[in-house]
């Protein structure tokens, strides 16, 4: 479900379909509550996800972020160990997952978590340990979602018009938003544009 919020609105019970892998990489799992166009009311359990607190504009960050996550799936830690990379890549600003998971705020403007899930094979104690000091290991409570998914380039231009989009859905259906934005991005920049899957979502009350 990609492009602008359209569609004809589809009521009743969650779907029992789960989003287990995308493209051979293994995701979070959910249900699908409501769907409408290109927005979905989505259930998560909850995971493991190693971040980093980033300084700095929002797509600097999310370059700066992925390095230092990836170096340490690809074997940067204390085991050499590689561990499975996983989708989507996570981004918020620090005040908003300070909110919703046991993350120290940094108290420096323009801050950004970068997250990568945790294969579910692991648990805290059986993760490698990461020797840059910056990651940290948090357990993501399960939740309640709003998520509007879209093609395209993730520009801050276009997360911000998915945004809006999103909130105008929310308050044109009586939806309640609460934490967010959080930014989810599951392709590769070496993936066509057309072919991308993006999210923008908030936490539901």
């Amino acid at each position: 479900m990609r492009g602008i919020i359209a569609g004809v609105l589809m009521l009743g019970a969650a779907t029992a379909a789960e989003a287990e892998m995308h493209k051979g990489y293994e995701t979070p799992g959910y249900t699908v509550e409501r769907a409408d166009g290109a927005v979905e009311l989505r259930h998560y359990g909850s995971h493991i996800a190693a971040q980093v607190v980033v300084s700095g504009n929002r797509s600097a960050a999310i370059g700066t972020g992925f390095r230092v996550l990836a170096g340490y799936i690809f074997g940067k830690n204390a085991s050499k160990a590689k561990v499975a990379m996983t989708v989507p890549v996570a981004q918020a600003p620090s005040e908003t997952i300070a909110m919703t998971t046991p993350v120290t705020q940094t108290g420096t403007d323009g801050a950004w978590v970068v997250q990568f899930m945790m294969p579910a094979a692991y648990t805290l104690d059986t993760l490698p340990k990461p020797l840059d000091p910056s990651i940290r290991f948090v357990t993501v409570p399960g939740s309640r979602q709003a998520v509007l998914q879209f093609s395209g380039l993730p520009q801050t231009a276009a997360l911000a018009q998915k945004e809006r989009e999103l909130r105008a859905w929310a308050k044109a259906n009586g939806v309640t938003l609460d934490a967010g934005p959080f930014y989810y991005f599951y392709d590769s920049p070496m993936t066509l544009p057309w072919n991308r899957r993006n999210e923008v979502a908030f936490l539901l009350k």
